[in-house]
């Protein structure tokens, strides 16, 4: 998408006669926060300045609620919003013509705001060019559908296709099982091309009515935006047909969960790898690479598994990695390296979930890649066989332990800066405490009578 000024915007919004546009900013959950504009008062604010939003979106839980935290301001000042022109698209499932576009956000003495998820990302990406260094990265994202779910309390039931009959078992990779679905899915890949949103092949996954979408490899920054769009347009698609699409890690109980891999690999700016040697071999950066995953993966999992759900998902046997072991073709360790030529060298990053935040997965996942680069760290050997019997190299297996190792990190600290660690950890720690407040129903069945 070509780059656009003021006036080209406002060519854009008269060529496809838009009546409103959307102005989105992503908060710490992922969720799209923001206002809604008549157009002509979208233009108006782009010459003006004045398209602004208080800073406290990035202290929201996922609940709405905002969290208990010392690092931000009870004044909740304005920050202005900057539309990025290479981001403006149609809302396809509206009838009245409407633009959605993402925005960065800067303060009052036009910095950009450190702690939006999106500058994040930025931030990182900023640090591979300084090297001359580009990341490609390409995520796989896993969802499930279900019937429409009114009442919380209540398990989620598998929806009924065309058949009219819900699954009832596991059909991995069943063609039979995705057409089930075949009109919401028209509708997904409609949308998904009016968006601009680069998807590629899509597939039924181990569970029952899981399924996975991969997006072709690009440039991160491009790639998270697209994810972050995709995600609500799954979730618009499903009500188009009176379904859920759920990103949570965990929904089902006794199904697998739902991952987001990110597929990872690093180039010159020239495009040639610089994960192979001329050999075709693995290169001394490609390992190192890996070693820094191995080492911070622990202390990043909030960024990966931001929920109390997440670990439901990280447990053994259930297709979802325990630990840092690494290996090649070898789907039981957290880190896989796919079989491919030289040139396509990459590594598959198979912890984060598909609740994570996509701009704060994706900068996470390169951060750790960074670390072990400029540090030249070595990784273990690659595991051949089984890494779910292993005990060695575990991850965090409840959120608090994942969020001390993600405040304690010096190194974390200083690639992401205090105030975003601070911030996003008290989001975290909020939720966490809200979700205590909690009865289950398991509580209630085993512990009201019998104790």
């Amino acid at each position: 998408m070509a780059s656009r000024t003021a006036a080209e915007f406002k060519e854009w919004i008269k060529e496809h006669r838009i009546t409103e546009v959307e102005c989105l900013v992503a908060d710490m959950a992922g969720i799209p926060r923001g206002k809604i504009l008549p157009a002509s008062k979208f233009l108006a604010s782009i010459d003006s300045g004045t398209l602004r939003l208080p800073d406290s979106v990035f202290g929201q839980m996922v609940t709405g609620a905002h969290a208990e935290t010392e690092h931000t301001t009870y004044q909740s000042p304005d920050m202005v919003l900057m539309p990025d022109p290479e981001t403006i698209r149609i809302v396809p499932w509206y009838t009245e013509p409407t633009a959605q576009v993402i925005c960065d956000c800067l303060d009052r003495d036009g910095r950009a705001v450190a702690v939006s998820p999106r500058q994040v990302l930025k931030n990182i990406l900023a640090k591979y060019h300084a090297k001359g260094w580009k990341p490609v990265v390409a995520p796989e994202l896993e969802f499930y559908l279900s019937q429409k779910n009114l009442d919380p309390d209540y398990p989620l039931q598998p929806p009924a296709g065309k058949s009219g009959r819900p699954q009832t078992g596991r059909q991995a990779y069943g063609i039979d099982a995705v057409n089930e679905f075949d009109p919401l899915f028209e509708d997904v890949y409609n949308f998904c091309e009016k968006q601009q949103i680069s998807i590629d092949s899509l597939i039924h996954e181990e569970g029952v009515a899981q399924c996975e979408i991969n997006f072709n490899h690009g440039d991160p920054l491009e790639v998270a935006d697209q994810a972050f769009l995709f995600k609500r347009t799954v979730r618009q698609a499903a009500m188009r047909h009176e379904i859920y699409a759920t990103f949570m890690a965990k929904p089902y109980e006794q199904e697998p969960g739902s991952a987001m891999h990110i597929h990872q690999s690093v180039t010159d700016m020239r495009g040639k790898t610089l994960f192979s040697s001329k050999a075709g071999k693995d290169s001394r950066l490609f390992l190192a690479y890996i070693a820094g995953l191995q080492r911070n993966l622990p202390a990043v999992m909030p960024l990966f598994a931001p929920y109390v759900n997440s670990y439901r998902r990280l447990v053994r046997f259930l297709s979802a990695p325990i630990n840092t072991h690494w290996g090649h073709e070898n789907r039981t360790v957290g880190l896989r390296v796919p079989e491919s030529s030289a040139q396509s060298r990459r590594i598959e990053n198979r912890v984060p979930g598909a609740d994570a935040n996509p701009y704060l997965a994706i900068a996470a996942t390169l951060a750790c890649g960074y670390l072990g680069m400029t540090e030249n760290l070595n990784p273990t050997k690659p595991m051949e066989g089984n890494a779910y019997a292993s005990t060695r190299f575990a991850l965090p297996r409840h959120l608090m332990d994942a969020i001390a190792k993600f405040r304690a990190s010096s190194d974390l600290r200083e690639i992401f800066g205090d105030a975003f660690v601070d911030l996003y950890s008290d989001v975290k720690a909020s939720e966490h405490d809200a979700y205590q407040q909690v009865i289950s129903p398991w509580e209630r069945q085993h512990l009201l009578l019998n104790v």
